[in-house]
């Protein structure tokens, strides 16, 4: 077994990765960029080696770097996490040459499964079922378009080389082929260095349902089952699941063995997963090969008792598989929700800063956080905006259930847009619920996972005045125990007059709605007052912003986070984010400016759709922006006439930077 391995990747899967290590008394090494200086997997390696800027090209993917820092440091192996690296054949093979294990497959069966188009004819060969399309080299943009109407609409785009969503469109429309190729095209290359596509019959209703499979050196080769990664908005999965609901023990044997026969055509080592779109009745086609550990492997785990990542480690350094397919077996189930840095009301545009507030679930035997960040730390746009996947397990799909939406309730996330709440819909929209899955279903569900907004229950303004109020007290006790009289009676906030008590009123704001809450002291408390109701509330405000209040009869639970004016207040299960108005304060600031499209996150301008002077219908494309790995398409707002462009393809933008003037007209 090796004594000490770098890990060549940085968050949640850094830290898992170290996890294990340490528990098989394995030392490891982290790399890092500048951005990254004080990540939480720098903190928890046993040594890190910065490697380079923000940028990944300059640092987590330069391979030759990475390759000195294992020389220098006496790293036997590499784990390539997922990817970075984890997928690029060139690099399996400059570990190989260097004398170090790339904790992974031979650079063979990368090379054979990295093009979604020669996989295709190799499963093809090997006898696995395919999904009916054009997997050729002729990138001819005419050719695609003839072949994607001799296939039928819909179809779907794919970058040969891709993965992770990106590089992906679907066209319902024959007009509509060429625009989405420019784009799948710009995106791919991007990306992955290489803009072949492959043209796909898409699906109606398909399920992506995916088996993970496990070879050694020796020629054996099991899979672990299935896990159900339907549930995707912008082909990204938000949400896994194993087993798949309803899958009968002859489909799994089916799908299993076409796995692993799919990985024994390649001479696959280590862990990988063999993706297939399956149809409502349960036939099957090969979809992609992946040749690394998954976002997902935790499900896996937690149904089976394994450590995939140890089984990755004694694979590489020589040893068998530790089970056979015989000694295998499904116990419960297990769901993962990946906590992003997004907001699902703007398109699920990623988010950055500082994580204020960061409390997820406690973690238990049925509850597991992975996390490559605490609170505190930043997330920035260089990198994916991951917080965290929150995994639970079940005895059986009802059960597992019930605790994903309790962690979901307990998960706190300030400082940043999150998808804690979008989740918690989710889990409870009926269709998920009872397992009526397929790739639409966010899509489909849109009224139930995008409600209009709704007023604010009163309980929540008035917790939100009391834990100001509690605030306030406590800072005033501080101030007066450093004072030179503490008991100075000028320094009490009890309200009393002399002809009787005072009353003040405190304001906040839900986005355009504006509440007043009125408050008056009294013995042991104060008098709240919202609208016509009247409640006499007291509590106390623990350290980490927890509040235990008692609002008339009823004792309750919130937790009301204080971050610049922002006031966010956990209650039963939802988190609603309020701000203090500065009663004082007169002005306009952080109005729109009048004339102007903003980007909605820091990014590069890649494309610009119209020419300045264009006139424009609402709804079209006039800037194409990449943000965190992803293509953002920045449309008018109504229908008007594009003056000028501010910047130009290549050009860096930050958060709010106006990107062009726009003139509306009637």
């Amino acid at each position: 077994m090796f004594k000490k391995i770098l890990i060549a990747n940085r968050g949640e899967i850094a830290c898992r990765v170290i996890k294990t290590a340490r528990s098989m008394g394995i030392a490891t090494v982290a790399v890092y960029s500048e951005a990254d200086a004080n990540a939480r997997h720098v903190r928890l390696a046993d040594e890190a080696v910065l490697i380079g800027p923000p940028a990944a090209r300059e640092s987590y993917l330069v391979a030759d770097r990475i390759l000195e820092v294992a020389k220098q440091t006496g790293a036997e192996a590499i784990h390539p996490g997922y990817g970075f690296l984890s997928e690029n054949e060139d690099f399996a093979e400059a570990c190989q040459k260097a004398g170090v294990v790339f904790i992974g497959p031979p650079a063979s069966a990368i090379r054979a499964m990295g093009l979604k188009s020669a996989s295709k004819a190799l499963m093809e060969k090997a006898q696995v079922p395919l999904t009916p399309g054009y997997h050729g080299e002729n990138q001819d943009p005419g050719f695609l378009a003839t072949q994607a109407s001799t296939i039928g609409y819909p179809v779907l785009i794919k970058a040969s080389a891709g993965g992770g969503g990106k590089g992906m469109r679907r066209v319902d429309r024959a007009e509509d082929f060429e625009a989405a190729l420019v784009s799948c095209k710009r995106e791919a290359i991007n990306a992955f260095g290489d803009d072949d596509v492959l043209v796909e019959k898409y699906i109606l209703k398909p399920r992506h349902i995916e088996i993970q499979v496990f070879g050694d050196m020796r020629g054996n080769c099991v899979y672990l089952f299935e896990r159900d990664c339907s549930v995707q908005r912008r082909h990204q999965k938000v949400l896994e699941e194993a087993p798949a609901p309803g899958m009968t023990a002859e489909r799994r044997a089916a799908m299993g063995l076409a796995a692993v026969e799919a990985a024994k055509a390649v001479g696959y080592v280590g862990a990988g997963t063999v993706e297939f779109i399956s149809t409502q009745d349960g036939q099957f086609y090969f979809m992609e090969m992946n040749t690394r550990l998954q976002v997902e492997h935790p499900v896996t785990e937690m149904i089976t008792g394994l450590d995939l990542v140890e089984w990755q480690l004694r694979v590489a350094s020589g040893e068998p598989l530790p089970l056979t397919q015989e000694q295998l077996e499904i116990n419960g189930h297990a769901m993962e929700a990946r906590i992003y840095a997004e907001d699902p009301d703007r398109g699920f545009l990623p988010s950055t800063g500082r994580l204020v507030h960061l409390s997820p679930p406690p973690e238990t035997d049925h509850v597991r956080v992975d996390t490559g960040v605490e609170q505190g730390d930043e997330i920035t746009p260089h990198y994916d905006p991951m917080i965290a996947k929150l995994i639970v397990w079940g005895s059986d799909r009802r059960q597992a259930l019930a605790r994903m939406r309790q962690a979901l309730a307990q998960y706190r996330v300030v400082g940043v847009s999150n998808n804690v709440d979008f989740l918690a819909r989710l889990v409870a929209v009926p269709s998920f619920a009872n397992a009526q899955l397929d790739t639409g279903l966010i899509e489909r569900e849109q009224a139930l996972l995008f409600p209009v907004a709704g007023e604010v229950p009163a309980d929540v303004w008035m917790l939100a005045a009391l834990a100001e109020l509690l605030r306030e007290q406590r800072l005033a006790d501080k101030k007066a125990m450093q004072s030179a009289d503490p008991h100075s009676p000028w320094r009490a906030l009890d309200g009393w007059r002399l002809n009787g008590r005072a009353g003040r009123r405190l304001v906040f704001r839900f986005g355009d709605v504006v509440q007043e809450v009125g408050i008056e002291a009294v013995p042991g408390g104060h008098r709240l007052q919202v609208g016509s109701l009247q409640i006499v509330a007291r509590g106390s405000l623990g350290v980490d912003s927890e509040l235990q209040a008692q609002l008339g009869d009823r004792r309750v639970r919130a937790v009301v986070v204080a971050s610049g004016e922002r006031r966010q207040v956990f209650f039963e299960g939802r988190a609603w984010p309020l701000s203090l108005v500065d009663t004082l304060h007169v002005g306009g600031a952080g109005e729109e400016v009048e004339g102007g499209l903003r980007a909605p996150m820091p990014g590069k301008v890649i494309a610009l759709a119209v020419e300045p002077g264009a006139q424009v219908e609402k709804g079209a494309a006039l800037l194409v922006l990449e943000a965190m790995k992803m293509e953002h398409t920045i449309s008018a707002p109504r229908k008007g006439i594009v003056k000028a462009f501010r910047f130009q393809p290549g050009d860096q933008v930050t958060d709010g930077a106006e990107l062009l003037d726009f003139e509306g007209v009637e």
